[in-house]
């Protein structure tokens, strides 16, 4: 079987191996081929820019730089279906596949977030996946989402058959994240200038994050006894009501905004956090969940979407829009060294079922099916 892999959201982007559904394309592809049968082929598909070098898998570059939105639509729509004729089956990698496909095919999906948080879209941008996203795995032979929410969603929301979607779920890389040994927390730690206590929040600031109940619950704490709080992530939309709350519950001392943190640092953020909190309301999957339990950091998460399938029985999951819940849960965490020690040590075992690997051998079984 020779396999075609649309993975232009690959092309040029910096940070893409790490970073949210292009971490998802490049940490699946690169542990595909290991995961196949022997006689399978693999091409990967990407943009004139790309630098994507895939363990096993064939690299074909488009004639065009695909990096900006129309002109890989363009070329995906328009171009990319005329040079697919020698595969016997097309993974379109993110929500869409061409209109005129001449093979079988399998669709991911990451999350309906175009639904359910349209504001976060141009319109433009907006009407292309509502349209096509639906029509896509209306026509797949397997849709392949990352999480068991996610796979609700889709059947829910675009009125996919149950018997033709599959769940991929993320994972992560156990080389990074991890348990650090202590002298290179504390030189971390040193280096950052960082308090011996403090609690961590790491992703895009935006309504969906919910961060405002969280502040609010912290703001309950009293004062003197609650660690520093510690925002990591760039501003998406419709952030200034974080920071207008961080001011009206005169919380300017308390809680600091880090801005975007390198990927690279991740596993350090985490090794020195004494708890990860994550209130967010809707996530495909919550990635930076995993990464914490599997550097050893306990978790506190929103009981919404897809993050009670990740933390599991390791964190403490708590009603999203509920502040007094999240005051009661911070106040367990801030007080009770046992029951940290217990999350760490339950969180190192709940992360440990989330692998690419493990990602590479579900997409496969997707494959087999839809060519059966």
């Amino acid at each position: 079987m020779h396999i075609g892999l649309n993975a232009h959201l690959l092309s040029g982007q910096a940070g893409y191996r790490s970073a949210g559904i292009h971490g998802y394309i490049y940490n699946t592809l690169a542990h595909l081929a290991a995961e196949a049968p022997p006689d399978w082929r693999f091409t990967a598909l990407v943009g004139a820019a790309s630098a994507a070098d895939l363990p096993g898998i064939a690299v074909r570059r488009a004639r065009w730089d695909t990096q900006p939105p129309l002109r890989r639509i363009v070329w995906e729509q328009l171009v990319q279906p005329w040079q697919l004729g020698a595969f016997d089956l097309y993974h379109a990698l993110a929500f869409v596949a061409p209109l005129a496909l001449p093979v079988p095919m399998v669709v991911t999906v990451y999350d309906l977030s175009f639904l359910h948080y349209p504001q976060a879209l141009t319109p433009a941008r907006r009407a292309y996946l509502r349209l096509l996203t639906g029509l896509t795995c209306r026509r797949a032979r397997r849709v392949i989402c990352i999480s068991r929410s996610t796979a609700r969603d889709v059947i829910e929301s675009l009125g996919v058959a149950p018997e033709k979607v599959d769940v991929a779920a993320a994972g992560h890389d156990p080389a990074r994240f991890r348990p650090l040994p202590p002298d290179e927390a504390a030189a971390f730690r040193q280096a950052k200038n960082l308090p011996e206590r403090f609690w961590l929040f790491v992703g895009t600031l935006e309504p969906r994050k919910n961060l405002p109940t969280l502040l609010r619950a912290y703001a309950a704490l009293p004062a003197r006894q609650r660690p520093p709080l510690l925002l990591g992530g760039g501003k998406g939309w419709a952030y200034d009501g974080i920071f207008a709350a961080i001011e009206q519950l005169g919380l300017a001392d308390s809680v600091r905004w880090l801005g975007y943190l390198a990927a690279d640092e991740l596993p350090y953020w985490y090794n020195c956090a004494e708890a990860f909190v994550y209130p967010s309301v809707f996530e495909g999957f919550g990635l930076p969940v995993l990464e914490a339990m599997a550097c050893g950091t306990p978790v506190v998460a929103a009981a919404a979407s897809s993050l009670p399938e990740v933390v599991g029985e390791a964190g403490l999951c708590v009603p999203p829009h509920d502040a007094d819940a999240w005051a009661d849960a911070l106040r367990s965490v801030m007080a009770d060294s046992n029951w940290r020690v217990q999350a760490s040590q339950r969180g190192l075992a709940q992360a440990s079922r989330y692998t690419w690997q493990d990602t590479a051998r579900q997409t496969i079984r997707s494959y087999e099916c839809a060519l059966a």
